[in-house]
C-alpha cells in the first residue's frame, strides 16, 4: 500500500521536485527532530515537532529513490551512497537530539546508535558480498519504525515514565534498550546467516 501511494504521489509530482531535494528534505528533517528533541527537554510541547519532521523524513527519505524510478533517473551508486550517509548523519543526529532530551539516558541513546550502525554495516556488507539489500527485517522497516517513533512521543506528552516490574523507569529508557537488544540480536543472527551462505559459496578446497 506504502509503495503504491509513494509511486502515485511520485507520477503527478512537479517537475522542479527532484530526488536530490527529497533526500536533503529526509536529511534536514531528521537533523530539526534532533534539535527539537533538545529543545523539548524545556517545554514537552516540543515533540509535536519532533513528530512533524519525523513524516517530513519518511516522506524525504521513501520518496527520493521512488521519484527517480518513476521517472528512469536512477544512479544506483549514487543514490545507495548518498542515501546510507544520509541516515548515517541523521540517526547520530537524532539520537544526540534524544540523549539530550532527558527523556532517555544517554547509555541507552548510544546502545541504540550503536545498534543501528551496526545492523546498517551488515547490510552494506551484504549488499556488495551477497548482492542483495534488506531494508525491513521481519515485520520492521523504517516506515515501522517511524510510527512506533511518532507512538513513542505521544506517550511521551502523557506520562515521560513507565512502571516495570513495580520499578519506575524512563519510558524512552526501556523502549530504546528494547530497541538496542532487538537490533543487536537481529545483526548478529543475520551475520551467521550470510556468514554460512558465503562459506558455502566460496568452501576450502
Amino acid at each position: 500500500m506504502e509503495k503504491r501511494a509513494l509511486t502515485w504521489i511520485a507520477e503527478r509530482a512537479p517537475r522542479w521536485l527532484t530526488s536530490d531535494q527529497l533526500t536533503m528534505l529526509g536529511l534536514l528533517s531528521q537533523v530539526a527532530a534532533g534539535a527539537f528533541y533538545v529543545l523539548s527537554s524545556y517545554n514537552a510541547c516540543w515533540l509535536l515537532a519532533v513528530i512533524s519532521c519525523i513524516v517530513l523524513n519518511w516522506f524525504g527519505d521513501s520518496m527520493d529513490g521512488t521519484l527517480a524510478r518513476v521517472r528512469n533517473q536512477q544512479r544506483p551508486r549514487y543514490g545507495f551512497y548518498v542515501d546510507h550517509m544520509v541516515d548515517i548523519f541523521g540517526a547520530t543526529a537524532l539520537m544526540c537530539g534524544l540523549g539530550f532530551s532527558g527523556f532517555v539516558h544517554w547509555p541507552v541513546a548510544i546502545a541504540m546508535l550503536i545498534a543501528f550502525l551496526l545492523l546498517s554495516a551488515e547490510s552494506y556488507l551484504a549488499t556488495y558480498t551477497l548482492g542483495c539489500f534488506q531494508m525491513s527485517q521481519g515485520i520492521f522497516g523504517p516506515t515501522e519504525i517511524r510510527i512506533l517513533l511518532i507512538v513513542g512521543n505521544l506517550a511521551l506528552l502523557r506520562n515521560p515514565y513507565a512502571v516495570l516490574f513495580g520499578h519506575k523507569y524512563l519510558l524512552f529508557d526501556v523502549g530504546g534498550a528494547i530497541a538496542a537488544v532487538a537490533m543487536a540480536a537481529m545483526a548478529l543472527s543475520i551475520t551467521m546467516r550470510h556468514t554460512a551462505a558465503l562459506y558455502r559459496q566460496e568452501p576450502l578446497p
